[in-house]
């Protein structure tokens, strides 16, 4: 009933079809053994290069490089073994692929400041700056690149360890208000910081569904949003299904994001949400 009612919602006015934003296409490529989706599939340079390749001809404006896990349960790498695995990859596609931005999922301030002057324009850190206190000095003293700021509570190794909120919605806006404080008095520019609710980092099912039918709540923050649900395992808790197969159960939630008039979605299957969105713009005025 809740989706029809966000369908009818797209469709009742004209004027609202206009307004229709299309956000922005992160293709996700972890490379790592133990990533909950597709851990060493693109571990070495050739499978990681073609890829990137793939994501982009299907429709990713951005890529997120990852070289350490984030799943449940997941152990950190160290600096030098992230930077070894994200140099090659990320000189191609600054060679390659010019007009695509280049996203860091890390945590670390020594690979973020390698992997920004190699060309990375994005670092996505889950931490949301509270892990290396120099993360916030070295996104301030690169005025081109872009800060995503996550909401996790716990860490990836006690993060679902029983997550509790009295209200997550309010909860999580006040860290994001709190966070973008904190990275504005580091000196990082507003218009410079993207933020991504966090689902499955610290949520239980009841969390992540009140987060996505809430979206519109996280827009009223004035920066940016990147939803950051492909395949994750609440698809799994109502449908039961493989990692591989939670392709619809994905889609649902960007149709949330469009609803939210979301800036960004970070996706593993970028060939079939770019279909989806470019389908419901057509039918939903253009």
């Amino acid at each position: 009933m809740q989706v029809y009612s966000t369908v009818k919602r797209f469709m009742s006015h004209n004027e609202e079809r206009k307004s229709l934003m299309i956000p922005k296409i992160m293709g996700i490529l972890n490379l790592t053994e133990d990533s909950f989706s597709d851990g060493g599939r693109y571990i070495t340079e050739d499978e990681s290069l073609k890829r990137a390749n793939e994501l982009i001809a299907e429709g990713a404006d951005i890529i997120d490089l990852g070289a350490e896990s984030t799943r449940p349960g997941s152990c950190g790498v160290s600096a030098e073994i992230q930077i070894e695995r994200l140099s090659p990859i990320i000189m191609r596609l600054r060679q390659d692929h010019p007009e695509t931005d280049i996203s860091i999922d890390t945590q670390d301030s020594l690979v973020a400041e390698y992997a920004i002057k190699l060309g990375a324009s994005i670092i996505n850190d889950i931490s949301a700056l509270r892990t290396d206190e120099n993360m916030a000095r070295i996104i301030a003293k690169n005025p081109k690149t872009k800060i995503i700021l996550m909401h996790m509570q716990g860490t990836p190794q006690t993060m679902q360890d029983n997550p509790y909120y009295e209200d997550v919605i309010s909860e999580v806006l006040a860290f994001f208000e709190e966070r973008i404080d904190y990275a504005q008095s580091c000196g990082i520019d507003r218009d410079r910081i993207i933020i991504d609710p966090g689902i499955g980092f610290g949520k239980n099912l009841q969390h992540n569904l009140s987060l996505l039918s809430n979206l519109k709540a996280f827009k009223e923050l004035d920066v940016p949003v990147i939803l950051g649900a492909s395949r994750k395992r609440f698809i799994d808790n109502i449908s039961p299904a493989l990692v591989d197969r939670r392709i619809a159960g994905s889609l649902a939630t960007t149709l949330f994001a469009l609803d939210a008039k979301l800036d960004y979605i970070r996706v593993h299957d970028v060939f079939e949400h770019h279909q989806f969105i470019k389908v419901f713009s057509a039918i939903n005025g253009g």
